[in-house]
């Protein structure tokens, strides 16, 4: 089988399909193949995460500890007491990297149930492979891991982190000025180094995920042999919801990056968990959005389907129920024709059966157990932050409440 790293330039053999992977590509992917933290199946991922992460996270501390701002030197947020660098460089930033393996082992076998589930029709297979190689050219695109870098440190660095995320007091990366705040020797290291590696590593995981959302779409441009009475009720598409899964570790990455943020705000600013409601629900909304909307391009067809199907097999049960009624109730059936044991009985409860199944197939390739999974993803690494509305003592006393 092909790695999907040789499809990008080679024509693909859609008989042996190879393996989908929004990450097994790009100059960044193959620096670390070079630097051997990484292979074409992405092990070696425990050294990727220690070095990356040490890389932004370990100058941090020692620049800090002889600024003399490692745990006081006057400023307000030690580097010790920043809740959010470590959470960003020991937490989310791990967690990118990890959810790279998730998502390229989850979808690995995506592009071979396509054909197994002969879901393209034979006149479509031009298209499908068109999809799957222009997907996986803008995944290898030289061009736009440069312009994500240009995006980074244009805008992420030097205005969404210097003018909205920065806490706006004295810390051990910055502090305050009459022309403005000014960078530490570690606040240096850590705007233009350490945060541009981490912004970067999010912003290609949001290209990813729009390398994922216009296959999809492509892919549902196709007109589709989608069977109404499939047990799966998706007419066969059922994997393909099935990767919602694979960005779970995504969804608690982006909830931990939130949560430290917000920590620092709670402990240092005086904020209250509360009233960061808008904060916590844009961020779901935002997931939801980026993950789960990308399967609905799917709706218009399931929805066809379901519709034919209904007709379909609605004529077929009429004719049945009819030829039925005539042979066992209006006296069609010879008189030496046992009623007892009779296939024809079989054969219609069978009918039903597969007439209920296209009763309740759905349009809409998602299920709630989906958008539960990613929620409570996204929200587990805040719900710790209750605990700065009450006391351990008021937590425990609910707790033995609830319980007794």
């Amino acid at each position: 089988m092909k790695t999907p790293a040789s499809t990008a330039t080679a024509a693909i053999d859609l008989h042996h399909p190879p393996d989908f992977s929004l990450v097994l590509g790009g100059p960044l992917f193959q620096l670390l193949r070079r630097a051997h933290l990484s292979d074409d199946a992405l092990l070696l991922v425990r050294q990727r995460i220690i070095v990356i992460a040490l890389f932004a996270w370990l100058p941090l501390l020692l620049i800090s500890a002889l600024e003399g701002n490692l745990w006081g030197g006057g400023t307000v947020v030690p580097f010790l007491f920043d809740i959010e660098v470590h959470v960003r460089f020991l937490v989310a930033l791990p967690l990118l990297i990890l959810a790279e393996l998730v998502v390229h082992r989850r979808m690995r076998p995506l592009l071979q149930q396509f054909v197994e589930r002969n879901l393209i029709p034979e006149n479509a297979l031009p298209r499908f492979e068109s999809a799957i190689a222009s997907a996986f050219r803008l995944r290898n695109s030289v061009l736009a891991e440069v312009l994500l870098i240009a995006l980074v440190y244009g805008v992420g660095v030097l205005i969404v982190w210097r003018h909205y995320v920065a806490l706006d007091t004295a810390t051990w990366f910055a502090t305050g000025s009459a022309a403005g705040s000014r960078l530490s020797l570690a606040g240096l290291w850590y705007g233009y180094v350490s945060i541009p590696i981490f912004q970067f590593l999010l912003c290609r995981w949001y290209f990813r995920l729009f390398i994922w959302a216009r296959f999809l779409w492509q892919v549902s441009r196709i007109e589709l042999s989608l069977v109404p009475t499939h047990p799966d009720h998706l007419g066969g598409l059922s994997f393909v919801s099935g990767q919602v899964y694979a960005f779970t570790v995504l969804a608690v990455a982006h909830g931990a990056l939130l949560a430290g943020n917000l920590a620092n705000r709670i402990f240092f600013l005086g904020a209250e968990l509360p009233q960061f409601k808008a904060e916590i629900a844009v961020l779901v909304i935002f997931l939801m959005c980026v993950i789960l909307v990308p399967l609905l391009f799917f709706a218009p067809q399931l929805s066809q389907a379901k519709r034919q199907g209904s007709r379909e097999y609605g004529t077929l049960a009429e004719r049945y129920v009819r030829e039925f009624d005539a042979k066992w109730l209006r006296g069609g059936a010879p008189a030496d024709e046992p009623l007892i044991g009779s296939a024809d009985i079989q054969s219609l409860a069978d009918l039903g059966n597969s007439y209920q199944v296209v009763r309740e197939m759905r349009i809409v390739p998602l299920k709630r157990d989906d958008v539960i999974r990613l929620v409570g993803a996204t929200l587990a690494p805040i719900v710790p932050l209750a605990l700065t509305m009450m006391s351990l003592e008021e937590l425990l006393k609910k707790l033995v409440g609830v319980l007794f």
